[in-house]
């Protein structure tokens, strides 16, 4: 067991570790396997855990490798879009379908190392214990991505901290914690999972950044491109920053016959 990872020494939790997956088929079993090996090797690791693929109308073989993982692994669940929609939509599909509360998610390339679950988990349910609303996200200090691509983060990033006041480092980083209650009450839309701390700030959740790692591609490409992403990520941003201001849930309270 790594020193300094316990989950937790008292309480049974469940947790949803939800992956989107779009031509992922030589990923998916190489990261569905560490991922177990990861939890197994917490001795003290009491909850329940399932592992949701979601193949989102992928085109290679990611669908028929999540099937075949099935027989042999029982946390394993398997949610099939039948055409891409997108890595929010698939989020979304997962999270909807997760048995557990404490939602875990990362990215399906295998860039996100399993044994920072861990210490995300454990950062999450010390403030959840104290009744916090907490979303626990991942900081890639030293990313593996292309130099282009690591810029075209860093000018996002400073436009979104000046727009939105998201003081988040690493909003792109795949791996999070959270609570699906959380989530299921944030307005959804297209691309909304590269603002998802925004979303938790604004429903007055606190965000809490941790330092993982990064790691190459386990194989296959990216499947965007630095320039298309950047354009899409400053439109989007001036739609989230209107979304915002106009998104206001009333502060209600039912009242008993005995108040005043």
């Amino acid at each position: 067991m790594e020193k300094g990872h316990n989950i937790h020494n008292n309480k049974d939790y469940g947790f949803s570790i939800v992956i989107p997956m779009y031509n992922e088929a030589s990923n998916l079993k190489p990261l569905v396997v560490e991922i177990i090996e990861t939890f197994q090797r917490q001795s003290d690791y009491k909850g329940k855990l399932e592992i949701i693929i979601v193949d989102d109308g992928s085109s290679d073989n990611t669908l028929k490798e999540a099937q075949a993982l099935l027989k042999s692994l029982p946390v394993l669940r398997v949610i099939h879009h039948k055409i891409r929609y997108g890595q929010s939509a698939a989020l979304y599909t997962g999270i909807r379908h997760a048995r557990f509360d404490t939602i875990v998610t990362m990215d399906g390339d295998g860039q996100n190392a399993p044994q920072d679950i861990l210490k995300l988990i454990k950062e999450y349910l010390k403030h959840k214990d104290n009744g916090i609303k907490t979303m626990v996200i991942g900081e890639r200090v030293y990313r593996k991505d292309k130099l282009s691509r690591r810029l075209a983060s860093l000018v996002a990033n400073k436009i979104r901290n000046l727009l939105l006041k998201d003081k988040t480092p690493d909003v792109g980083c795949g791996l999070k914690v959270f609570s699906r209650k959380l989530f299921l009450n944030f307005p959804y839309f297209d691309h909304m999972h590269r603002f998802m701390s925004t979303l938790a700030i604004h429903f007055n959740a606190q965000v809490i950044s941790i330092p993982v790692h990064h790691r190459p591609r386990l194989s296959g490409k990216t499947k965007y491109r630095t320039l298309s992403r950047m354009i899409e990520g400053v439109s989007d941003l001036f739609g989230v920053w209107w979304l915002l201001h106009r998104y206001a849930l009333p502060q209600a309270k039912e009242i008993d016959s005995n108040e005043n």
